[in-house]
């Protein structure tokens, strides 16, 4: 189900496996970065979404200040409604890459599980680990 389709990036979530899905479209501006992340939060206080597959090839460059702000702002208030994992997909760009480390960094912090995948196959996989060992 879509909960948010703009120009920058859209968001997908699937109740049955509880992942909200951000595909990044284009560069966006700070507002527009900030702006998916509280639309994808104000959804999940009211629909469990325990797993965020993040899809990065064609995001851009994100800026420090919205680094900042993902880590102190936006991870901590994901936990609290229920963020368990965290995949991303990306391309080698050495840019996103170093972007996404320091994410990594900041959100095992948090103790929550993150990891970066070549693809979305192997990202909804490890997202989806557990749920499968647990109905076995």
């Amino acid at each position: 189900m879509i909960i948010y389709d703009k120009p920058h990036a859209s968001i997908d979530y699937n109740p049955d496996t509880k992942i909200g899905f951000v595909v990044w479209k284009s560069n966006c501006t700070m507002d527009q970065y900030r702006d998916v992340f509280e639309n994808m939060l104000a959804y999940a206080k009211t629909h469990l979404m325990k797993y965020v597959l993040s899809d990065t090839t064609n995001q851009g460059v994100v800026s420090p200040e919205n680094r900042k702000w993902f880590e102190k702002e936006m991870i901590p208030a994901a936990i609290e409604v229920g963020l368990e994992k965290v995949a991303i997909i990306t391309d080698a760009n050495v840019f996103k890459r170093y972007y996404l480390n320091m994410l990594l960094s900041a959100v095992n912090k948090f103790g929550v599980p993150f990891k970066i995948f070549g693809n979305e196959g192997q990202a909804k996989a490890f997202l989806l680990e557990e749920e499968t060992l647990a109905a076995e």
